[in-house]
């Protein structure tokens, strides 16, 4: 056994491996005289019952009772136990006895945790990263050594020294119980290349990883939680395999390795005993063949692997026999104490073997810093342990391994979103699942949900008759298992639907499995196919994001799955250019800067400026900030949700009757210096005959302001009978609000009304008109673009634009679309309409004309608004089309002349400051304000969209809070303090 080494250069090899060390040469080594004389004094007062005491590392959970906390104080107090394993409760209590514990410690306790994919592992409150078959399907191991990182920096703050982590095993047997998606996968290479980024991330960080489960607990369909597993392999299959990741860490430098409960005759015949349990394998082949110097933990004694065979206390002693360093979870404390000294005493053990053992314990707890040992500071403890970056890291874990393992013909990215009809059907999920709202985002999809994974047949059948008029159809599966005997939770029921929507339908069915990847097998004929591995909230929002192409695909299998499913299976897919959704740190933006946005937007909804409002901001093509804040009302029955549709106003003149003026320039169908008489011959002969589209455009072509056409239709009975009616004809077919029609020329007269409207008085320069904003000069412009265009603007808009953009919301003319429910009322009219505006355009003008109009009638959601600006930030490319093709946005979005902020259409920043913007915006930025309390902005430079949509007419148009509190700019200003500066 340990007599055969040296003390001394036991210590010597140990120490080796930490930083506290210089190498003279290949073959000397030089000690920190600190850490050797700290080690030796706490040898000294230490008596032979108090080392016995620090070769236990006893469980403690705190979730339990004071019952359960005195038991360990008396463990920690009176037997010198040298190590806490913390198992389950909580961040902030697991500090309070992290502190008491290592009050009463005369050496302090080395405290551990087992979190493999995080802390969440055994806390609430915490942050779970991603479970190991995540990792091995990762195309760059770097993001496995940031994952350690993190990992290692929230348990440094909780006061934590060692991790039980990373698995090491090699799963090669798909019926693995107890392993499974706890490895990186099947391939040996992989398994070390993650393995030791992981170590590295801890181990760079301060904590010591544990390589487990050597010798290799992969290859087994038994769980040693319940019972001892056989592995049968010789010596040759084992080095060849199972020991190749763990002696690739041990080069690597990896402090600890625990060891499994196995039994494997090749090493060690004796019946029934654990691996954990042979001086064979421990001292033999771990310590001697392998040279392995670090530090040797047991499995926990109390699984059912060994304790199905020892007594406690006999099989604490069998372990320490065997050469373990650190007695792992035992049963009985006393009983293994008075069991070793027994020992001892018979000459079984000597004290020299325990006092290595002990001294090896005491560097790794100088190496963890608990020769200056300090309480864990409970201040800020679980803020501190939020940190923001862990989420972007989180976030690269998904993004990086969701595996595209069949698609057939490209079909993914979907493109071409005017031409498809998705569904969704959820199994497994909430009606409310992430998933089905991400895949919203970018499309209008039909949304079903069946929530029993096992649900019976017909809970299958009655969904699909609602498929009929979709081609394309998404069937997820979430709420899986682990486990192969129980077919990973993919239910009878769901294989058979997903096998009748291929084989007995004409639609395109994409199979995506939130969960283990040998479930794959049952999919293995699918012509589209994806595995996003888990199904958390992050790998739900990241799998649609691949699926329309905000995201590319690069995972990989880690395991074979079937025979056509092979580990290495990944059909890489590429970005295609549209909007990603994720942290705002991944984008260099301060999420707790941002929160103050919901300071300022509470303050709007207390203060009555408006009853709710939505909050988005894009940077870097990726939205971070998304929030529903307030009711549809002030009689708060219906709040906002990010999926209410607003009245957007003006913003209708950017976000409709602009694009269409863009896209004919970009056709090179109008010249910007053209008299708008060439393009509408009805203006030769009127004082509007001379006017250019440049002036029109920046509101600078001599129109006047506003029209009130609307109070001209009202002038007597006579005249508003002539104009509306309360039931729809043909006559009056124009819907200005439910049960309130006008008639089928009123666009005409408007028009009529407006052609023979004075003009404003000339510039005093004499040199055309100055700026003044006007309804009017979208009128025009709407005329322009319909003539040219020969069609409709909410027609030819849907057909080239929202309906391409995947615009679920934005639209003219809501209630065509939309339920009632989901759309924010504007203002009770009183002098017009004598009604509750819900549904149904504000501005009067544009309600007169049935809802569509170049200034007014558009209604839309933040997000669908943030798509199209998205795309004019990318200069009309997006989701892989191109909307322009030449340099037109630019073109547009620029300042035009000295007289005005405004550019073509435009609205810009106000060059003195107290604009429409924040006065930190740059004045590249475009974008426009609505009278409803509605704002959107593009900042080019910083690639940065703000959208703010709000009600604030509700119910009284003259409300104007929102300007008076400055509610809309300081949003803004907020966003700009945001960004992390580049250094």
């Amino acid at each position: 056994m340990l007599k055969s080494f040296s003390l001394g250069l036991l210590i010597l090899v140990f120490l080796a491996m930490g930083p506290l060390m210089s190498l003279k040469s290949s073959e000397e080594v030089v000690v920190n005289p600190k850490e050797k004389q700290w080690v030796d004094s706490l040898m000294t007062t230490l008596s032979p019952d108090q080392r016995i005491g620090q070769l236990f590392m006893v469980a403690a959970y705190s979730n339990k009772d004071k019952k359960h906390f005195r038991e360990i104080d008396t463990l920690v107090s009176r037997y010198g136990v040298g190590g806490i394993m913390f198992m389950q409760g909580g961040p902030v209590r697991q500090a309070v006895l992290t502190n008491r514990f290592q009050r009463l410690a005369r050496v302090p306790l080395l405290i551990a945790m087992d979190a493999e994919w995080g802390l969440n592992m055994r806390l609430d409150s915490s942050m779970h990263f991603a479970r190991q078959m995540t990792l091995g399907a990762l195309d760059d191991e770097k993001y496995i050594y940031l994952m350690g990182r993190e990992i290692a920096l929230k348990m440094k703050r909780l006061g934590v020294n060692v991790s039980f982590s990373p698995v090491m095993d090699v799963n090669v047997n798909p019926a693995n119980p107890v392993i499974g998606s706890r490895s990186f996968g099947e391939s040996k290479e992989e398994v070390t290349r993650r393995g030791i980024a992981y170590i590295k991330g801890l181990q760079d960080h301060g904590v010591m990883a544990v390589a487990k489960h050597f010798p290799g607990h992969g290859d087994t369909d038994t769980d040693s939680h319940h019972s001892l597993p056989v592995i049968p392999h010789d010596m040759k299959r084992l080095t060849e395999v199972e020991l190749y990741p763990f002696n690739k860490a041990f080069e690597a430098g990896v402090m600890g390795v625990m060891v499994a409960h196995l039994y494997m005759p090749s090493i060690d015949s004796t019946r029934n005993l654990a691996t954990t349990l042979s001086p064979a394998l421990v001292t033999g082949l771990l310590k001697g063949k392998m040279k392995y110097k670090g530090l040797v933990f047991t499995d926990a004694l109390n699984m059912k692997g060994v304790s199905s065979y020892y007594k406690p206390g006999e099989v604490d002693l069998k372990a320490l026999l065997a050469g373990n360093d650190v007695l792992l979870f035992p049963e009985d404390v006393p009983m293994a104490v008075r069991k070793i000294k027994g020992a001892i005493t018979a000459g079984q053990l000597t004290q020299e073997e325990v006092d290595l053992h002990v001294r090896k314990i005491l560097h790794a707890k100088y190496w963890a810093g608990l020769n200056n040992l300090k309480p864990v500071v409970l201040e800020n403890l679980q803020a501190e342990m939020d940190r923001p970056i862990s989420t972007v890291v989180q976030e690269q874990l998904f993004e990086h391994s969701v595996t595209v393992a069949r698609n057939k013909g490209g079909l993914l990215p979907f493109r071409n979103l005017d031409t498809l009809s998705i569904a969704s059907v959820a199994i497994g999920a909430p009606a409310d699942n992430v998933f089905q709202q991400t895949l919203g985002n970018y499309a209008p999809i039909n949304r079903f949900t069946i929530p029993n994974r096992f649900a019976p047949d017909s809970a299958f059948t009655k969904v699909i008759p609602k498929l009929k008029d979709s081609d394309l159809v998404v069937v997820s599966i979430h709420n899986m298992n682990i486990t192969p005997a129980k077919d990973f939770g993919v239910g009878v029921g769901t294989r058979a639907f997903i096998q009748y929507l291929q084989e007995r339908t004409n639609k395109k069915v994409v199979v995506v499995v939130m969960g283990n990847a040998y479930s794959l097998k049952f999919f293995e004929g699918s012509d589209w196919l994806v595995c996003g591995y888990e199904d958390n909230p992050m790998a739900q929002a990241l799998v649609p994001q691949m699926l329309f192409g905000a995201r590319p695909a690069k995972g990989r299998l880690p395991v074979t799955a079937s025979a056509k499913l092979k580990a290495g299976t990944g059909v890489p897919t590429q970005a295609i250019g549209r909007l990603k959704y994720g942290p705002p740190e991944s984008v260099g933006m301060n999420s707790e800067v941002l929160q103050q946005i919901d300071n300022i937007a509470l303050e709007a909804v207390a203060y009555a400026a408006t009853p709710g409002a939505q909050v988005l901001v894009v940077k870097d093509g990726t939205v971070i900030y998304d929030k529903a804040y307030g009711y549809n009302t002030y009689e708060k029955v219906k709040p906002v949700t990010k999926n209410t549709v607003y009245d957007v106003a003006s913003i209708t003149k950017v976000a409709a009757t602009l694009q269409a003026i863009m896209f004919l320039k970009d056709r090179g169908k109008i010249s910007l210096d053209a008299r708008v008489s060439t393009y509408l011959p009805e203006l030769k002969g009127t004082n509007k005959e001379a006017m250019v589209m440049r002036d029109v455009l920046t509101h600078q072509a001599g129109l006047l302001p506003v029209l009130p056409h609307w109070q001209k239709t009202l002038a007597s009975m006579e005249t508003k009978q002539m104009f509306y009616a309360s039931i729809q004809t043909d006559t009056y077919p124009n819907e200005v609000t439910p049960g309130f029609y006008s008639i089928k020329t009123m666009e005409d007269s408007l028009w009529a009304w407006t052609v023979t409207s004075r003009m404003l008085p000339r510039s005093k320069t004499g040199k055309g008109y100055d700026y003044r904003y006007s309804d009017l000069d979208f009128y025009v412009l709407k005329r322009v673009a319909e003539k040219l265009l020969n069609q409709p603007l909410d027609e030819f808009m849907d057909q080239n634009f929202y309906a391409p953009l995947g615009l679920s919301t934005m639209t003219y003319k809501p209630l065509l679309k939309h339920s009632r429910d989901v759309i924010a009322p504007t203002e009770d009219d009183r002098y017009f309409r004598n009604n509750l505006i819900w549904g149904s355009v504000h501005d009067q003008g544009a309600a007169m004309l049935g809802g569509v109009a170049g200034h007014a009638g558009l209604f839309s959601n933040a997000n669908d608004l943030a798509i199209l600006l998205q795309m004019n930030l990318q200069n009309g490319k997006y989701g892989g089309q191109d909307y322009f093709n030449t340099n037109v946005v630019p073109e547009f979005s620029k300042k035009q002349t000295n007289d005005s902020r405004r550019g073509l259409g435009w609205d810009k920043p106000e060059p003195e400051g107290n604009g429409p913007t924040s006065d930190m915006a740059p004045m590249s930025t475009f974008g426009h304000t609505g009278f409803t309390g509605t704002g959107a902005w593009v900042d080019p430079e910083n690639k940065l969209i703000y959208v703010f949509l709000s009600n604030r007419v509700f119910p009284d148009a003259g409300n104007n809070k929102l300007v008076k509190y400055n509610i809309r700019t300081r949003i803004h200003d907020v966003i700009y303090k945001a960004i992390i500066p580049k250094t």
